[in-house]
């Protein structure tokens, strides 16, 4: 069977469209057309539903798509070990939320990377969701994230626990203390958007303890990285990821404090699609991973 026609289609089921499918691959439009109509030919089955906006899979496309995946994993697989048993190639999609892409992932490709230099390593950063609808649709092999969330068919690891701190500018009164929700009635709170994964686990661990935060102003800036500016200029305090503050630590320019209470944590996860035959540069990241991210 010819690998590109099973490409072809899965591009486009993935996809819902011959044109994305076509910019996917790198080819045109009636390529894909060629390739889709061919295969269907061969199988005696229309295998795409084109009646709506979105193309669909059919209900014998729906297995021929689980089937193609696995045949073209498997040649994947075949090629990357024909290359040299040891030498990785190709590329490694990957995705990471804001909170571990902001300092571990980057940390750990770059190790990762120097150890298989003929490696390409794509590394996208989204909110947790996002992370994790793109591994459900097969956009991204792997995705590491702060929160898991229900989505059918994938499977989260635990990956290193992450403490997670009030972040304040230096000098200020709450530094290197212990307080109580109250006072920080009288604080600005920096908060990341709506979907990250530090925000879902400090409202989760305020509702287990009974405690209801009302500080006296609210920003949301969206991603980490422009919380811990707003922190760092003095505009106010936030809940951030202790690991993604090893810089700011100890240059001095963040301090920390706690919530009486209150001890948000998390574990930082690893997520697939569960059964999922995984590449060879997947594989080896994510025992990588695992020795080197505490």
């Amino acid at each position: 069977m010819d690998t590109r026609q099973l490409a072809a289609f899965c591009a486009v089921v993935e996809r819902g469209s011959f044109s994305q499918a076509a910019d996917r691959l790198g080819v045109t439009q009636p390529a894909v057309s060629l390739q889709i109509r061919s295969l269907e030919e061969r199988l005696g089955r229309r295998l795409l539903d084109r009646s709506g906006r979105r193309v669909e899979p059919t209900e014998a496309g729906r297995r021929v798509y689980e089937g193609a995946l696995r045949v073209l994993q498997a040649e994947q697989r075949l090629l990357d070990e024909a290359a040299g048993e040891d030498q990785l190639s190709g590329t490694l999609p990957l995705g990471a939320s804001t909170g571990p892409g902001g300092r571990l992932v980057p940390l750990l490709l770059c190790e990762f990377a120097r150890a298989h230099p003929a490696l390409h390593v794509a590394l996208s950063i989204f909110d947790t969701q996002t992370v994790i609808s793109l591994v459900a649709d097969r956009e991204l092999e792997l995705g590491i994230v702060g929160a898991a969330r229900r989505a059918k068919g994938l499977s989260f690891e635990p990956l290193v626990r992450d403490e997670i701190v009030l972040a304040v500018p230096p000098g200020h009164r709450l530094a290197g203390r212990t307080v109580g929700v109250a006072e920080l009635e009288r604080e600005t709170l920096v908060e990341m958007q709506e979907g990250a994964g530090v925000r879902q686990v400090v409202e989760e661990e305020l509702r287990r303890a009974r405690l209801r935060l009302r500080p006296g102003a609210r920003i949301e800036l969206g991603l980490q990285e422009s919380v811990k500016s707003a922190v760092v200029a003095g505009h106010g305090v936030a809940f951030i990821s202790r690991t993604a503050l090893e810089d700011e630590l100890g240059a001095g320019t963040i301090a920390i404090a706690s919530v009486e209470g209150i001890a948000p944590a998390r574990e930082i996860l690893l997520v697939r699609v569960a059964g999922r035959v995984a590449t060879r540069a997947a594989d080896a990241f994510v025992a990588f991973a695992h020795e080197h991210a505490s």
